[in-house]
């Protein structure tokens, strides 16, 4: 079978430790909370990609970052096929306020027990991420 190939993305899942995690509200469709991140340039490596995407949707600066799972659901984004590669990333400075930009409207952190519904199979992603921390 052949068609259009799956476009590639990266997210991050950042965690403040007393703060929750961070999420952004989504400017375009689909409507609603989501784990910053976005698709990879051309030429562009993943870690590059949501490094780059995180600091345009929040204003913040990730550090260390280490890749923690792909998600490929051919169904896990109505727009089409899209590839993701989560990444866990830590920020530069934990004082920055986050602000949304770019794809955008608002950025904050949730508290684990508060969290919006969420775009695309990201409550999924959350799910995996605190079940590998139990």
């Amino acid at each position: 079978m052949s068609g259009p190939a799956p476009r590639l993305a990266a997210d991050a899942i950042v965690v403040h430790p007393a703060r929750g995690v961070l999420l952004v509200k989504r400017r375009n469709p689909p409507p609603g909370w989501a784990l910053p991140g976005g698709f990879v340039e051309y030429g562009e490596t993943v870690e590059a990609a949501v490094a780059r995407e995180v600091a345009e949707e929040t204003g913040l600066m990730l550090g260390e970052r280490s890749q923690f799972r792909v998600y490929s659901h051919p169904e896990r984004d109505f727009r089409g096929h899209r590839v993701s590669v989560v990444f866990t990333a830590s920020l530069t400075s934990s004082r920055g306020e986050p602000r949304g930009g770019g794809d955008a409207r608002q950025a904050r952190y949730f508290p684990w027990d508060a969290l919006p519904e969420l775009a695309f199979d990201h409550a999924r992603i959350l799910e995996d991420y605190r079940n590998s921390r139990a």
